[in-house]
């Protein structure tokens, strides 16, 4: 088999939490472009359904579903819609999250927990209701957005719960790898540097740009390489890895 066409993903199907915008769509956009059938999960269901009309047009199907990843019961509903309309699930890309920008003298414990809920318990909820499907089927890749700050604390932005949150997404990639690894499943998870979205245009620093040894802030389109790479067959010998994309931040 010539080598590109273990990145196809022709057939297949994936969703995508928090899709509608920033990392999640462009996300989207390259598994569409690989050839897989995309599910666009978003809390808000306007940009989501917008999100699925463009992505429709690199020829796959596309499905938009309105979900809070952090309630229980709108994952189940969201399973349920994906598969009525798809039948299965063969990648899931967990990546819907939030940060809260507060020292930890400032930080509420309803914010704490908001962060958590969605970061991590989000991941959880979503990862599991996909990896039922993919256990019982042996086969799927699941990949979780971690990032940078599960490694690091990226002074001087302090954000105790995000930092905490997205440390248990990695280490929860590796325990579901262990767990269904005797499955076919393969969960791995991303770890983004700074990069241009909504969530970080706000915070923007001068001092990110010199610490990155590429002198710039990533984008989105960065990431997709590594989402296509672990989704597809590609990299059918890694699970329970994490892949910086931070444009060498943590090599200081």
């Amino acid at each position: 088999m010539n080598i590109f066409d273990r990145f196809r993903l022709d057939g297949k199907k994936a969703f995508v939490t928090g899709g509608a915008r920033g990392i999640g769509k462009y996300a989207a956009i390259a598994l569409a472009q690989a050839g897989a059938d995309i599910a666009i999960i978003d809390r808000d269901m306007e940009p989501a359904q917008a999100a699925a009309e463009e992505i429709a047009a690199f020829g796959t199907r596309t499905l938009a579903v309105g979900a809070d990843v952090s309630e229980y019961s709108d994952v189940q509903s969201m399973m349920v819609k994906i598969l009525s309309e798809f039948g299965t699930v063969d990648i899931a890309f967990n990546n819907a999250g939030i940060c809260i920008n507060k020292n930890t003298q400032e930080m509420s414990l309803e914010e704490w927990k908001k962060v958590i809920d969605i970061n991590l318990t989000g991941i959880y909820l979503t990862a599991k209701a996909a990896g039922m499907v993919m256990v019982a089927k042996k086969a799927g890749s699941i990949i979780n957005t971690g990032s940078m700050a599960g490694h690091i604390i990226p002074e001087p932005q302090y954000h105790c719960a995000y930092s905490a949150s997205k440390a248990g997404v990695i280490h929860l990639t590796k325990s579901l790898a262990a767990e269904w690894g005797i499955h076919n499943v393969r969960v791995n998870s991303i770890s983004p540097g700074y990069i241009d979205t909504g969530l970080t245009q706000a915070v923007q620093r001068r001092s990110w740009i010199e610490r990155v040894p590429l002198k710039r802030i990533g984008k989105p389109e960065d990431l997709q390489g590594a989402v296509v790479y672990l989704a597809s067959d590609a990299s059918s010998f890694t699970t329970g890895s994490d892949i910086l994309v931070d444009g060498g931040f943590c090599c200081w």
